[in-house]
């Protein structure tokens, strides 16, 4: 198979999809591989390395997307790679279609093939290539968190581990799965009166015999949120509902209660965010105020540390890349029910429930 690389085009969007030892493997196995001019460089990846292990470097994306059976990217395709996509082609990378609405017109227009990380799911329920960059997002939430805090940043000039004498910051982390747990965390390391809100009792029963007593675990219903999110200094978002739009837990009628100069981080908001106020930012412009509530929502935190979500990421990701090359999509899809569940975009229609539903399209059942 003919597999093309494009250089990420998102706002300080460093990531890249293959590594040059994810090259190897598939040169080895005998497909090739097209990688754009620089992809790699944002991840201390130059085109050297990628040529040693076997890629040929082509100079600009048209080249590349008119070339390329499967295109592995990482982040979602935006406005000016629409017309890049072309019918037939197999598109593997993150999609977020839920809170993409014109991106998933132009992918069924298309005829795109798409298949994404975020809904490859297993038979227990783990979704394996959501896990990498949700911890890296959950951990960087209150590294985030805590700069914008600072009064220079906006926040209200608070410590979240406080001293001797002054009291900590409280810290409300919206959900205790990958990202929450990942949060939580940070959290304690830094020092903060942390409280996680999940509606999973077990997952809420395992945070706390690993903490200890070091945090608070509380059932996630609208008035435990409400008090919470009124009471903290800093609020992280880290819900997801698989494939669909992230319901709003966090109204404005709580923000406008929230003490100024408070901050919310709302990793949701790839799948349109679990805060009301909530609107995607980049990492040039990441906050901004509502009510003198400090948001900060960026679409893609983890391209902000490339080098760690570059290899944590590609090393989930690689096995998936080798069967849909080695197999195909049809057969991979067969092969394994994981990859079947991440088709979102199949030959004009949409297989996939919550996409078709976030998409306000018929539900369409695959031929295999």
């Amino acid at each position: 198979m003919l597999i093309g690389v494009p250089k990420e085009i998102k706002t300080k969007e460093f990531r890249v999809g293959l590594t040059p030892s994810g090259v190897a493997e598939l040169t080895q196995s005998g497909h090739k591989v097209l990688i754009e001019t620089g992809a790699g460089i944002g991840s201390g990846l130059p085109d050297e390395e990628y040529v040693s292990a076997g890629a040929t470097i082509v100079a600009n994306k048209e080249e590349l997307w008119s070339q390329a059976e499967m295109v592995v990217k990482v982040k979602e395709p935006i406005e000016p790679e629409y017309a890049l996509m072309r019918e037939g082609q197999l598109l593997f990378t993150y999609l977020h279609l839920a809170a993409a609405l014109p991106l998933g017109k132009e992918l069924i227009e298309r005829k795109v093939n798409s298949v994404a990380y975020e809904t490859i799911e297993t038979p227990d329920g783990r979704l394996p290539l959501l896990v990498p960059m949700s911890a890296v997002a959950g951990r960087m939430s209150v590294q985030a968190g805590a700069t914008i805090s600072e009064k220079a940043h906006g926040g209200k000039g608070i410590l979240l581990g406080g001293v001797p004498g002054v009291r900590r910051a409280k810290v409300t982390i919206i959900g205790g799965g990958v990202v929450g747990a990942n949060a939580a965390k940070i959290a304690v390391g830094f020092g903060a009166e942390v409280t996680v809100l999940d509606i999973n009792t077990e997952t809420l029963g395992y945070l706390d015999d690993i903490y200890q007593g070091k945090i608070n675990t509380l059932y996630s219903s609208a008035s435990n949120i409400e008090k919470c999110v009124i009471e903290s200094d800093l609020v992280v978002g880290a819900v997801l509902v698989t494939g669909a739009r992230a319901p709003n837990l966090v109204t404005i009628e709580m923000i406008k209660k929230m003490s100024p100069g408070s901050v919310i981080v709302d990793v949701a908001v790839d799948q349109g965010g679990c805060v009301e106020t909530c609107r995607p930012t980049t990492h040039e412009d990441p906050t901004f105020l509502v009510h003198d509530v400090v948001h900060y929502c960026v679409a893609n935190m983890p391209g902000a540390v490339p080098y760690t979500s570059t290899y944590a990421l590609t090393n989930a990701t690689m096995p998936y890349v080798k069967a849909l090359a080695n197999k195909g999509l049809e057969q991979a899809a067969k092969d394994d029910p994981a990859v079947k569940l991440g088709i979102n975009t199949y030959q004009g229609k949409v297989p996939h429930a919550a996409v078709a539903h976030a998409l306000s399209v018929e539900l369409a059942e695959l031929p295999f």
